[in-house]
């Protein structure tokens, strides 16, 4: 006698593998997404940061040193010359220090493009201000953004990076330091450029999400929580995650 699987078994078995796979294949690339965003946040903060440190030790200039607003018009052509104030700018730092970058324009402007190429880059602001923000593509191709106004982006010796840090505005004089304001020193990483679901990443209950770092959340590593945009706050010689979900996606690395 000759054994087999009839046609009504075999549709049946595959009827429910499909079942199966329908059901676990969308969680399996939401944590592949939550690895490989949280993977592309720590480099593109480490790329930050390090440019920051190349530019003090070749120009005496850091984030905290940058005297100089910048401007879309500018932003792409601006270099740093040490002891020259009017050349000190975060656009300059990013034009000396970085390999690849390319300065796109001020953010919801066409010069930005979105994923289709034809209309504005933009993302869904959860704790972040509404500001003209200039964005830079990466070598990697994500994107960061950061405040045209960003001068004096010091944290100042002895100071928390918190909420009232981050909501006061930089120190005033011309050659003063920030004492702890970095309202004007705020910025994302969009971790896979124009590509969506350009969301920014939250805690897992509605309101604890906060632009303050020192608060703890929890965040999900599925579901729309894991976001691909990541508030930053430039300060000093380094960048830093500006709220508690960002935080926390960055301390558990995954």
């Amino acid at each position: 006698m000759k054994k087999g699987f009839t046609l009504a078994e075999v549709l049946i078995t595959l009827g429910i593998i499909g079942v199966v796979a329908a059901m676990t294949i969308p969680t399996l690339i939401q944590n592949t997404n939550s690895v490989k965003f949280a993977s592309q946040f720590k480099k593109s903060i480490s790329t930050l940061s390090q440019a920051a440190l190349m530019a003090q030790a070749q120009y005496d200039v850091d984030y905290a040193g940058a005297k100089t607003a910048s401007t879309a018009a500018n932003c792409g052509t601006d270099t740093i010359s040490s002891g020259v104030e009017a050349q000190q700018t975060i656009c300059g730092i990013l034009n000396n220090t970085l390999a690849g970058q390319t300065f796109y324009g001020a953010y919801g402007t066409t010069a930005v493009k979105a994923a289709n190429g034809s209309t504005a880059y933009a993302f869904t602001k959860k704790v972040l201000p509404d500001k003209a923000w200039l964005v830079y593509s990466l070598a990697d191709g994500s994107y960061v953004g950061f405040d045209p106004s960003a001068v004096k982006c010091g944290l100042g010796a002895g100071n928390i990076l918190n909420a009232t840090a981050l909501q006061q505005a930089s120190g005033s004089g011309k050659n003063a330091v920030a004492a702890g304001g970095l309202a004007n020193c705020l910025g994302f990483i969009d971790v896979n450029g124009p590509t969506p679901p350009n969301e920014e990443v939250t805690c897992n209950t509605a309101g604890d999400t906060k632009l303050d770092p020192s608060s703890n959340c929890d965040v999900a590593k599925t579901g729309a929580q894991i976001g691909d945009v990541y508030p930053i706050v430039f300060h000093d010689g380094t960048v830093e995650p500006a709220s508690n979900a960002a935080k926390m996606v960055l301390t558990r690395g995954k």
